[in-house]
């Protein structure tokens, strides 16, 4: 597959776009120069010989704040600026001078040792930061450049490093944290995860995309990959004559746009898997759209072309063959949030696998130690992430569960959590996020403990899940979330505006969808846990038998949601 590099015939636009099958590649806007003059990947190199010795004022301004995502880093915000001020200062004014470092765990896959290698990283170059993100990766805060290349050393050691965990390029592969060891497993997806990860990432070939790109891959009942957010996407399902494989899924992606991905209804076995991601790919690098960032997403090209025009360049212009048509995957069933694989699961040899809700994604160095001595003390040597902020522990044998799981309890990981405890996630926030307006993660960990001792008298409060998000660009899946909270100024107080009722296929909803908004609906920092007690309490002596808060959310009048 080769890079596009003149227009075709297509029809231009009466305004170019920036397509480059369409409109050439010349550039339309500084971030494409930027991409053109040299290549995202090109910085690594830079980052060993000259920033890493000279410092971080020898450091570019376009490598600083652009192509250094292809090294898989971040700037961090400043310690001394508020979200009073976010808006108001340049990207330069609210940089401090060290980065947030983001790990790519393709698949969430990992074993004891990396885990206590990277908490070796935490804690000697970090000041023992580390988050579990919604994307399965492990981020690190408080990195110097001049630790960069040692660190990157350690990683290399162990397999695993930071090439395009940001940047506009394919970024971690989202995959089913029980891939190959879940008793109802449809497919196992670790061959094809290792695939795309092994041709394709770092490639040149696509590593200037008109934007991010974000990839899933699960083969597991209980659609654990959030798939619906993503911009391609393959869902294990069994086709009546072929067989296990994938339905393919494109065109996802939340921020301020959101929008949910589509089926093209194509089925994609085992063996295409890996060349017709590559050819998905291929259609968001041609003829995606550059010339406005806001727009450069594969969710509008999708958006404008349908399902059925998508799936047909596909098919003629990159793969060269048909796909056959192919099932639906089956809607998830089972607990309220059988995709996070909290508690004790069965695998396919007899052993168990044990998931961990912890608070938040917020771990540090020292946890993750202990987490990767205590899953070996239990005979295990292979942990997971999961696309929800959750650890799992794989291999353990059913006599040893209950050692592990009360064992785990000090590390503030409960195989057994409260409802808020096992359905709250938050970004990273104002700590670090130059984006931020408010905290999150603390506010989220203190909000968790208040509600559990709040509805500690009840015990019919399902999972609910509260997402909180630090700004309106969505990392925390806001639109997407029972109650979803979006950061923002209030008025001159730190605040939410509410979003309700929001649901994926993975969640078991028929209303699956993003969630409504009530105008002038919005809460502060301090008034947060007031306005989930109240809310939840309505819907818990409301609801009808069966109905899921994202149900009753969409169906109860405006004044029970304020």
């Amino acid at each position: 597959m080769t890079q596009v590099t003149t227009p075709s015939s297509r029809a231009r636009t009466a305004k170019p776009q920036g397509q480059w099958a369409i409109d050439g590649t010349t550039p339309l806007n500084h971030a494409e120069e930027v991409k053109q003059e040299a290549d995202g990947l090109s910085v690594h190199q830079r980052i060993l010989d000259v920033y890493s010795k000279q410092g971080f004022g020898s450091i570019s301004e376009d490598d600083l704040f652009q192509r250094m995502k292809w090294a898989g880093v971040y700037t961090q915000r400043r310690q001394d600026i508020d979200g009073h001020r976010t808006a108001t200062l340049t990207t330069a004014e609210l940089t401090d001078e060290y980065f947030m470092m983001r790990i790519r765990i393709d698949g969430g896959a990992l074993t004891t040792h990396q885990l206590r290698v990277i908490a070796g990283i935490s804690n000697e170059f970090g000041r023992g930061t580390a988050d579990i993100t919604d994307r399965q990766n492990i981020q690190i805060h408080w990195i110097a450049i001049e630790d960069i290349p040692e660190i990157w050393r350690r990683l290399e050691q162990i397999d695993l490093s930071t090439t395009t965990a940001c940047g506009d390029a394919p970024r971690v592969i989202l995959g089913s944290p029980v891939a190959g060891i879940a008793a109802d497993e449809i497919i196992d997806p670790t061959p094809v995860i290792d695939e795309i990860r092994r041709r394709f990432v770092g490639n040149p070939e696509f590593s200037n995309l008109p934007r991010k790109y974000k990839s899933a891959v699960t083969g597991h009942p209980s659609l654990d990959v959030v798939h619906e957010i993503n911009d391609v996407s393959l869902v294990g399902v069994v086709h009546p004559e072929l067989g296990p494989g994938y339905d393919l899924w494109v065109g996802g992606g939340l921020s301020t746009n959101p929008r949910l991905a589509e089926r093209l209804g194509a089925f994609v076995s085992e063996e295409r898997a890996a060349d017709v991601w590559a050819g998905v790919t291929g259609i968001f690098r041609d003829y995606g759209y550059r010339r406005n960032r806001a727009r450069a997403r594969l969710k509008f090209l999708l958006a404008d072309w349908g399902p059925e025009k998508f799936r047909q360049v596909l098919q003629d212009e990159y793969l060269g063959y048909e796909l056959p048509d192919g099932p639906a995957p089956e809607t998830a069933s089972g607990s309220p949030l059988p995709g996070d694989h909290v508690g004790v699961h069965d695998q396919k040899d007899g052993r168990k696998y044990v998931g961990f809700a912890g608070k938040v994604g917020r771990v540090d160095g020292d946890r993750l130690a202990r987490f990767a001595d205590l899953a070996e003390a239990a005979g295990s040597t292979r942990v997971r992430l999961t696309p929800h902020q959750k650890m799992i522990v794989l291999d353990v044998d059913p006599d040893r569960v209950e050692e592990l799981i009360d064992a785990m309890r000090p590390l503030e990981m409960d195989a057994r959590p409260g409802p808020f405890q096992r359905s709250t996630m938050a970004c990273t926030g104002i700590e670090y996020c130059k984006l931020a307006f408010v905290e999150t993660k603390g506010l989220a960990a203190r909000a968790i403990d208040e509600l559990e001792r709040r509805f500690a008298h009840r015990d019919d409060v399902p999972p609910i899940q509260l997402n909180l998000n630090g700004c309106p660009n969505s990392c925390a899946r806001i639109q997407t979330a029972d109650i979803g909270l979006k950061g923002q100024i209030l008025k001159g107080e730190f605040g939410f505006q509410v979003h309700l009722g929001g649901g994926l296929a993975s969640a078991d909803r028929d209303d699956a969808g993003l969630g409504r908004t009530v105008r002038g609906l919005k809460v502060t920092s301090e008034d947060l846990v007031d306005y989930v007690e109240r809310v939840v309490t309505r819907f818990l002596d409301q609801r009808e038998r069966g109905q899921t808060f994202a149900e009753w959310a969409h169906e109860t009048d405006e004044e029970n949601l304020k």
